[in-house]
């Protein structure tokens, strides 16, 4: 495993996207920036226009070795859940032309990670991306929902790191059996 390594989390919406860079580093965590993008009352193509130039803004400034979005999971209507469509595809074509790998998470499962409970508040999952990086949380909900989807991508990446040099040591390619 890399001593140092940058996840993007994302959490894209129509009307806002949130965006957090995690450092870790000897298995400590630490904020490199975190935000939104809140387009304007624009066109759909220019919302997105600039959702696609901030993440792959992101990516040239900080080069994260992975990317970790939000899956789409439920929308109120079809118009909502078409919206939120774009809005990742706009995420994935930037990670795309920057050749930077995408992994994507349900919602459920983030705050499982951090929290303990698949349908934490809102507050309860700032609080706990707070504790694990040190800092105040200070920025908008989907600024901390984006950190806390970085964060679940290097707990999980980190676990089958483990698993995947139990089953080499055990000299198994599958299941170690109990």
């Amino acid at each position: 495993m890399a001593a140092d390594r940058i996840i993007l989390g994302v959490d894209p919406g129509s009307r806002c996207m949130g965006y957090g860079l995690v450092r870790e580093r000897s298995g400590v965590l630490s904020l490199v920036d975190a935000g939104t993008v809140r387009p304007a009352e624009e066109a759909m193509s220019t919302r997105l226009g600039l959702m696609y130039s901030r993440i792959a803004e992101l990516l040239r400034t900080h080069s994260p070795q992975a990317v970790a979005v939000e899956n789409v999971f439920f929308a109120r209507n079809s118009a909502s859940a078409l919206k939120l469509g774009q809005a990742r595809g706009a995420v994935l074509a930037a990670c795309g032309v920057h050749g930077t790998e995408v992994f994507g998470y349900e919602p459920t499962l983030v705050k499982k990670s951090l929290v303990g409970a698949g349908r934490a508040e809102k507050s309860q999952v700032s609080f706990m991306v707070s504790q694990l990086l040190g800092v105040r949380p200070d920025w908008a909900e989907d600024a901390g929902d984006a950190l806390a989807l970085a964060i679940c991508h290097l707990n999980h990446s980190r676990f089958l790191a483990a698993v995947n040099a139990g089953q080499a040591a055990a000299g198994q390619g599958g299941a170690t059996r109990l």
